[in-house]
């Protein structure tokens, strides 16, 4: 017997295939097997989210020494989202270093932790909450061809990214109340989870997978960067080569030129005293008239 695939609208990396014996006998068992499929491949398929760093065209130069700039879940969670309902979402972060068991970010009754930057020892020893904000609007994102026009790139940015690591001084404000969201470690290998979060009942209602390993930028000394030029590209040095003669001619016409002027006004100076010496020697001079 030939063996039949099936395949769903699903993701294309969640693809489902089963013999076709299976799909022998009453229609009833086959609706309810294609149903117990679809349903697995749609929980599979929320359970494969994770968050994700920002694409290099929105954040040049990311991660940087201390910030990681995410994109932020849009429509992640419209699954698990009611009408009449009030939702959060949570960021959590933690260093790569910390142990499975600690990676939890809710206790026995579902409630998220409010874990603290200086509570894990910048997520050395667990998860702590680095953010807290609206969920995204996924019926009505924000524009990318917006990112372009200099008075909403700010705003568009805002909307579609959160930089993890953007407050360098909430640890040492004491009046400060809101979630503190303090630099990272350079050269520092993190995860990071988004929670969804029922602010009515305070549970949590859904969450993501903790995301890849996103390490920041690593201090490099000065004496330790490398300015050898037998290790750069063939163009930079013909450009080098270029823009070193272009130098030294524009010097060398400006030594010309202040040469000349200098000359010049030599020149000018001795015709000028012989001038004056000829117009004295033109000069009639006075007769002394005699009593």
């Amino acid at each position: 017997m030939e063996l039949g695939a099936f395949q769903w609208g699903l993701p294309p990396s969640i693809v489902f295939t089963f013999p076709g014996r299976f799909l022998e006998g009453s229609s009833m068992c086959s609706s309810w097997v294609v149903l117990a499929f679809c349903c697995l491949g749609q929980l599979c398929a929320d359970q494969s989210l994770k968050p994700q760093i920002a694409a290099p065209q929105l954040a040049t130069n990311n991660p940087t020494l201390t910030t990681v700039a995410l994109e932020k879940p849009f429509c992640m969670f419209d699954s698990s989202l009611h009408p009449n309902k009030a939702y959060i979402i949570y960021l959590y972060a933690m260093k790569e270093t910390a142990s499975a068991i600690s990676s939890l970010v809710t206790d026995n009754s579902g409630k998220p932790l409010d874990s603290t930057f200086q509570q894990t020892s910048g997520g050395q020893l667990g998860p702590y909450k680095a953010a807290s904000f609206d969920v995204p609007n996924c019926a009505s994102p924000p524009k990318l061809a917006d990112v372009g026009d200099v008075n909403k790139v700010s705003d568009v940015l805002k909307q579609y990214l959160f930089r993890v690591g953007d407050d360098g001084t909430c640890l040492y404000d004491p009046n400060f109340l809101a979630v503190c969201n303090p630099p990272l470690a350079p050269d520092t290998t993190y995860r990071f989870k988004y929670v969804l979060l029922d602010s009515t009942e305070g549970i949590m209602k859904d969450q993501t997978l903790w995301s890849d390993p996103i390490k920041t930028r690593r201090v490099k000394l000065p004496m330790k960067i490398d300015t050898w030029p037998g290790r750069r590209s063939g163009d930079m040095i013909v450009i080098t080569s270029i823009l070193s003669v272009l130098v030294f001619l524009l010097l060398a016409g400006f030594l010309a030129s202040v040469s000349s002027a200098a000359m010049r006004s030599k020149d000018s100076s001795a015709e000028t005293r012989c001038m004056s010496q000829t117009i004295q020697q033109r000069e009639p001079r006075p007769q002394l008239s005699s009593e």
